[in-house]
């Protein structure tokens, strides 16, 4: 492993993932610069610790200049590489890796990494969950929390880690032992010139598999499934529209996975977690698992346990025969419609939050069968009621709040008001954390 000690590194962004690879890196005993276009005072605050005086701290964004001293260059995640001197770093050898190649190079045990669009984060933690049943040291993290940098050194059986689109765009060495791609739908059109590049980022989570490797594949994704070709090691589909060969599938009441000529059985009823859409990652993450080498006993224990988590269809409350669900997690349309799907009651939506240029029209058939109205808010609301309008009554509202008392004014006995947002939430909100937990108070405040 090439250690940085004594050289110099930067890392741009000083959020979660980029000031843990500060940390890292000043323990090599690196000369660490940290780039981050907020004050430091800002950056402090949001961390919740001071950075250390060890480390350089400067307002702005890394220029040629300034890099070209580096010895290494890491970027978080939430930095387009775009803005940073690439060709230079290029011309002079500079590595650029992101906090997930880092702390890929420093990880001691096998990785298995989960990507898509929808569900990450789900079957991250039940996947966690099953491996934590079956071996010493598992850490669980990476885009969902922990970064995986904060495991470097330390000796884990297994690492189990989301990965995002941005992480993915700045691997070198990055190679799962296990690999879970679930889906791949619209989204971040503010940060990929088009869905073939961002579908490109999200395939990087396969690039350097090999045979001896495993690919968990969505075999009902048409766009994983167009894709799927080119991956190079062993793919075990799973699918909930039909059986399987081999692979996962959903037969009647159970889960089923065929593999070297055997046959296991997992029943559905086990499952915590409602909707066909968690139906799918919980197939995924049975197939992860066991190709992991989890007993399938330990499998069946972690399903049963699984309580799902929270801002992620999450029922807050029910008001007067209406019942309220959280799902603030849901940044895109692919995910609201999954949502949706998972309801056979009448919805009242209330959606919007910053605009990412995604297109908001696939959501006008769905609403147009499952729901009673929407409610719009945000940075977004104005296009999406342009982009919905006809489908179904839409009402406007200026805050999540406002929202809340509009979706219970139109909501019936029988209902659910659901909020699935289609869009991120930094218009409003720091993260979709703390816009979860402002609509779990705006309904708790609810009369009645």
């Amino acid at each position: 492993m090439e250690t940085f000690g004594g050289k110099n590194a930067i890392v741009v962004g000083a959020g979660r993932s980029g000031f843990v690879a500060a940390l890292v890196l000043l323990r090599e005993g690196a000369r660490v610069t940290l780039f981050d276009e907020r004050p430091k005072e800002a950056v402090e605050k949001t961390l919740g610790q001071a950075v250390p005086p060890q480390v350089a701290f400067v307002r702005g964004m890394l220029g040629a200049k300034a890099a070209s001293g580096a010895d290494l260059v890491v970027v978080s995640p939430g930095v387009p590489v775009e803005k940073l001197p690439r060709e230079a770093l290029r011309r002079a050898g500079t590595p650029l890796w992101g906090e997930l190649e880092l702390g890929y190079r420093r990880f001691r045990g096998q990785v298995a990494a989960v990507a898509g669009t929808n569900g990450k984060s789900t079957v991250t933690t039940l996947l966690g969950e099953m491996a934590s049943r079956a071996f010493g040291r598992v850490f669980v993290g990476g885009n969902l929390g922990t970064p995986l940098a904060a495991g470097a050194g330390e000796p884990y059986d297994w690492g189990v880690v989301e990965v995002s689109s941005f992480q993915l765009e700045t691997i070198e060495a990055f190679r799962p032992r296990v690999a879970v791609l679930l889906n791949i739908t619209e989204d971040h059109r503010d940060r990929y010139r088009d869905f073939a590049a961002y579908a490109a980022a999200k395939m990087a989570v396969f690039r350097n598999q090999g045979p001896g490797d495993a690919a968990v594949v969505n075999a009902d994704d048409p766009e994983v499934a167009a894709r799927a070709g080119a991956i190079p090691s062993e793919r075990i589909p799973f699918s909930i529209a039909r059986s399987l060969d081999a692979g996962i599938f959903l037969a009647g009441g159970d889960m089923v996975l065929r593999a070297g000529g055997t046959e296991e059985r997992y029943p559905r009823a086990l499952l915590k977690i409602a909707g066909m859409h968690n139906v799918e990652n919980a197939m995924a993450a049975i197939a992860a698992a066991r190709r992991m080498g989890v007993p399938p006993a330990a499998v069946r224990e972690a399903l049963a346990a699984f309580r799902g988590l929270p801002h992620r269809v999450e029922l807050v409350r029910s008001v007067g025969g209406v019942a309220y669900y959280n799902d603030s997690k849901g940044t895109n349309v692919g995910a609201v419609l999954k949502c949706l799907e998972g309801f056979q009651e009448p919805v009242v939506l209330i959606a919007g939050g910053k605009d990412k240029g995604i297109d908001f029209r696939p959501l006008r058939e769905p609403l147009r069968r499952k729901a009673r109205a929407a409610v719009l808010l945000g940075e977004a609301r104005e296009r999406m009621e342009r982009e919905l309008a006809g489908a179904v009554p839409l009402e406007a509202a200026g805050s999540l709040a406002e929202a809340v008392r509009a979706a219970a004014a139109l909501a019936r006995p029988g209902d659910v008001v659901l909020f699935s947002p289609a869009c991120s939430s930094f218009d409003m909100f720091r993260n979709f954390e703390e816009r979860g937990e402002a609509f779990r108070e705006a309904v708790k405040g609810l009369p009645g």
